[in-house]
């Protein structure tokens, strides 16, 4: 798995992958479900990993954040 940045993405895909790990961690998933691209775009990207078929961001998601 490659892990890259936000920044490498066009500025709309990146808010709204930002916004997608903040539902992730807020477990707002019912209210706003992931789209399976984002989801997909996501995972290879090091920063969600599944854990019993939910997401869960990873220590790597947790520091795009920041």
């Amino acid at each position: 798995m490659t892990e890259s940045s936000l920044a490498d993405l066009d500025l709309e895909k990146a808010i709204g992958l930002r916004w997608i790990l903040r539902d992730i961690l807020a477990d707002r998933l019912k209210l706003a479900p992931i789209m399976d691209d984002d989801l997909r775009t996501l995972i290879d990207m090091g920063f969600v990993e599944m854990r019993d078929d939910v997401p869960v961001v990873t220590p790597a998601g947790l520091a795009a954040l920041n």
